[in-house]
């Protein structure tokens, strides 16, 4: 498989890691179509009021029991974002066996894309079981997959952008990332408002990365009754050369329930940033830069919101592998060993596609900080 070393360390990872998330891509879009599972736009709420539909559940079930069946579940240690409190509520009987068929379908085409599927179909126990298996709180020590099941869920409910993210961290650090965009085109550039419905189907992409290798990769999915044979049209990506801050392209959040649009644009002005923001859902902001679509990614938090590691694991190695850089906006790595949440940042998160537009956002964020706070 092109970027994977059959000797490394993490081959075998980075290549069920590849897999898997190529087949999440495909469980998401027939749900996205409707051809299985409800309606995608069926959507939930947890407890904190985020959304949640089919496809969360869904994803995160079959691939905790994908990661088990390949590397023994006594071995598999998995932080992840969704629990089965809704799933086993006993008013929620119809959304479950929603889940249970929607697993089952796409585990049905696990052998397409080269991995094992199950001998008999999985019952609501192991579902459930497979689901509650991702309860893992990470940790300084020992080996932990961190997944995104779908990463924008609001994005995936309006057929806009979202992503299937998976990272394996070794002792606090990501040393595998995986980022299945079903709705990135590998061969489009992306732009504000790029998802029509007649092109919505178009060929999406995976990239992946293996921290320590200078390399990240980009595949396209698996599309129709094709299967992932290798070599599969991989290409290697590298991040934008652009360093002048009037010709570079900044991507934001859409939402703004958690971010801090104003501040964002306060520094992108000082900085000379010219161009309008690229508004995008999910970590494909950090596909944009890993594949030189956009230059700037920043993310200034408002009061109270705790970054938590899965929102960014995978998206990290792969922007840093491509060529580019990401800290927090003192300009320190992302601590990725203290848990489910990535503690100890200071203000924000910055991804750049060079030094030299960090260094310039870095030294602007301390001189609007500082003019702020006297």
């Amino acid at each position: 498989m092109e970027g994977i070393d059959a000797n490394d360390k993490y081959a075998k990872e980075l290549e069920v890691g590849v897999r898997v998330v190529q087949l999440a891509c495909y469980l998401c879009q027939k749900v996205q179509k409707g051809s299985i599972g409800p309606t995608p736009d069926q959507v939930f709420s947890k407890d904190d009021d985020s959304p949640v539909t089919v496809a969360d559940w869904s994803v995160q079930a079959m691939i905790s029991w994908i990661l088990s069946e390949s590397f023994g579940k006594q071995n598999v240690s998995i932080v992840a974002e969704e629990d089965t409190q809704t799933l086993s509520d006993s008013n929620s009987t119809h959304l479950l066996s929603s889940v249970i068929s929607t697993v089952n379908d796409s585990l049905a085409m696990a052998p397409r894309f080269g991995l094992k599927g199950p001998t008999a179909p999985l019952g609501p126990t192991q579902v459930l079981e497979a689901i509650n298996h991702c309860n893992s709180t990470g940790g300084p020590m020992g080996k932990h997959w961190v997944l995104d099941p779908v990463d924008g869920t609001l994005g995936f409910v309006r057929g806009d952008q979202y992503a299937v993210a998976l990272a394996l961290i070794e002792n606090g650090q990501v040393v595998v990332g995986v980022l299945g965009c079903p709705n990135y085109s590998s061969k489009k550039k992306l732009v504000n408002n790029s998802v029509s419905k007649s092109d919505l189907w178009q060929e999406g992409c995976v990239m992946y990365a293996r921290k320590g290798s200078g390399q990240a990769w980009m595949q396209p999915l698996v599309n129709g009754g094709g299967s992932l044979v290798w070599p599969n049209s991989a290409s290697r990506i590298r991040v934008s050369s652009i360093d002048d801050p009037s010709m570079a392209t900044f991507c934001e959040p859409v939402e703004k329930a958690n971010s801090n649009h104003s501040y964002s644009a306060g520094i992108a002005y000082s900085l000379g940033l010219r161009k309008k923001p690229l508004r995008v859902y999910s970590m494909v902001k950090y596909a944009a830069i890993a594949r030189g679509d956009a230059e700037i990614y920043m993310k200034f938090a408002k009061a109270g919101y705790k970054e938590k590691i899965w929102d960014h694991a995978a998206g990290v190695v792969i922007v840093e592998e491509a060529g580019g850089v990401v800290t927090d906006a003192g300009g320190r790595p992302l601590d990725f060993s203290r848990g489910v949440y990535l503690e100890g940042l200071d203000r924000g998160i910055v991804i750049c596609s060079g030094v030299n537009l960090h260094d310039k956002i870095i030294g602007a964020v301390y001189a609007s900080w500082d003019s702020s706070h006297l």
